[in-house]
């Protein structure tokens, strides 16, 4: 039994801002710390404290959704939200992974010469490239993945709830 309801609203309802908000903050950070090694010296241990909070944040959400889907109308549209959000939790976790490598990383070299912090010769070149590619797909794929879950989210929600024209005791 987790999370179902918060004060009488659905939990999805609202861990779902946490997970918006946290993944591309997240993705956005690894990128800057993966590129930039005076980012990360700023980020410390704080980017993988980020990307373990996002990745905590995707479970719990999807299965608040869960009980939710379970007590909502089926149709197509809450189907296609399902497993768009099931697809979350792989993106989330290689952001985490990224994140924790890119930290290590930056730290083991730091401890071998710590007098020249932030400089190139702390990571080497090509580790540091991979990195940045790295985060750069997983980032863009993490948040895009998000964007794609709230987009169905929002279908879902709202395709019969509003009309385009607005009523006429409403001015």
């Amino acid at each position: 039994m987790g999370l179902d309801l918060i004060n009488g609203i659905p939990a999805h309802v609202l861990f779902v801002h946490i997970v918006v908000v946290l993944v591309p903050l997240t993705a956005l950070a690894l990128i800057l710390c993966a590129a930039l090694p005076s980012a990360m010296r700023r980020f410390g241990i704080a980017l993988p404290t980020l990307a373990l909070v996002s990745l905590i944040s995707v479970p719990l959400t999807t299965n608040a959704g869960e009980w939710l889907e379970r007590h909502v109308d089926s149709n197509a549209l809450v189907r296609r939200h399902t497993e768009l959000g099931d697809g979350l939790l792989p993106w989330a976790m290689a952001l985490f992974l990224l994140s924790t490598a890119v930290w290590w990383f930056y730290r083991r070299a730091v401890h071998r010469t710590p007098d020249v912090v932030g400089t190139t010769s702390k990571v080497a070149l090509p580790l540091r490239v991979t990195a940045a590619v790295l985060s750069v797909i997983i980032g863009v794929g993490a948040g895009v993945q998000v964007y794609r879950i709230g987009d169905s989210g929002a279908k879902a929600a709202w395709h019969d709830g509003y009309s385009a024209v607005a009523h006429p005791d409403h001015g």
